[in-house]
């Protein structure tokens, strides 16, 4: 199917690409020092500095705001730095040059970051599902009114994140598939200004952006994650990191766990904080704290199918050149 477009040449339009090149594309299956940030160091430091890569929105800028972390892991001599990344293909990327040890992304980054490099990464626990927390926004007074209406429509998503994953059940839950639509590669500020000059006619997004983006007086949103995607987030960490310390990613984890009741007693001051950090209204973030899971646990059998459910449809879609087997990335420490 061909397509035209009169978006700004910056805009990269990936019906347009091969496999081979949105995969590549996708993954940018080198890390070298021009898609890492000067800061990172290449290599595990040897002073037991605990290295998190995190979003500006999340589970672990909550525990990066809470300093639990930091609290109990220094009786083990252990300090942590902090890094903020765009998204999760970027994190996973740093994180499988060792530039950190530790990520959270939502389901489909981690199925890529498993086709690239197939043994050095491993998932180390999940969140609960938050399906509210990702959707597809359209214009509310455009022609799309149900999700068939998608085809031959503009619909921006940054690639390889989670919303890549729901926009794939979306459209065969419609009879569609990519190719039917004109896929538009955005980062969530650029895809937002996008939206509002109706250069896009719908946009996949996560939250706080699908709150703020909820909130235009443009948008309509048109279908949200439920019956399509559990939504969860995922923590991953190296396969070198895990057996070198694995006490301390038990004790990583049983913090998360903590994590819940201490965002409940400081909720306030945790708006004010991601309020801060996202540059979005207090209402927009209260919206979407509200269904963010904090339910954090080791990997288990029911988490595990609905991966391995996403990564046979990215293989279906030939997004990942083979089908893989997520338990083969599952810590078992």
């Amino acid at each position: 199917m061909s397509h035209s477009s009169n978006l700004p040449s910056h805009i990269l339009f990936t019906s347009k690409l091969s496999r081979r090149s949105l995969l590549t594309s996708a993954l940018a299956i080198t890390a070298g020092p021009t898609l890492l940030a000067p800061q990172y160091s290449l290599a595990q430091s040897a002073d037991k500095t605990l290295r998190i890569g995190y979003q500006r929105y999340g589970t672990l800028i909550i525990l990066k705001q809470s300093g639990l972390l930091e609290k109990t892991l220094s009786s083990a001599g252990w300090t942590v730095k902090w890094s903020e990344f765009i998204a999760g293909p970027q994190m996973l990327q740093a994180l499988a040059a060792n530039a950190i040890d530790l990520a959270e992304t939502g389901d489909a980054p981690p199925i890529f970051a498993q086709s690239n490099w197939p043994d050095r990464l491993v998932y180390i626990g999940h969140s609960g599902p938050a399906p509210l927390g990702e959707g597809l926004l359209v214009q509310k007074e455009g022609q799309i009114k149900t999700l068939k209406d998608l085809k031959g429509k503009k619909v921006a998503f940054n690639r390889g994140s989670n919303v890549h994953y729901l926009l794939l059940n979306a459209l065969t839950q419609a009879g569609l598939t990519a190719s039917d639509i004109h896929s538009v590669n955005l980062t969530p500020a650029a895809a937002r200004a996008a939206f509002e000059t109706g250069q896009i006619d719908a946009w996949a997004i996560w939250d706080p952006y699908l709150a703020a983006g909820e909130a235009l007086p443009s948008a309509r949103l048109l279908v949200n994650a439920e019956n399509l995607s559990p939504n969860r987030q995922f923590l991953l960490s190296t396969r070198a990191f895990t057996e070198k310390n694995p006490d301390t990613v038990r004790r990583i984890i049983t913090v998360l766990s903590g994590l819940k009741s201490w965002a409940a007693q400081n909720q306030q001051n945790l708006v004010h904080a991601l309020t801060a950090s996202t540059g979005l209204e207090e209402s927009v973030i209260k919206t979407a704290l509200s269904r963010l899971s904090l339910d954090v646990d080791f990997m288990d059998t029911e988490t595990q199918a609905e991966q391995q459910k996403a990564a046979d449809l990215l293989a279906q879609s030939a997004l990942i050149p083979q089908k893989l087997q997520i338990q083969d990335m599952i810590w078992k420490g």
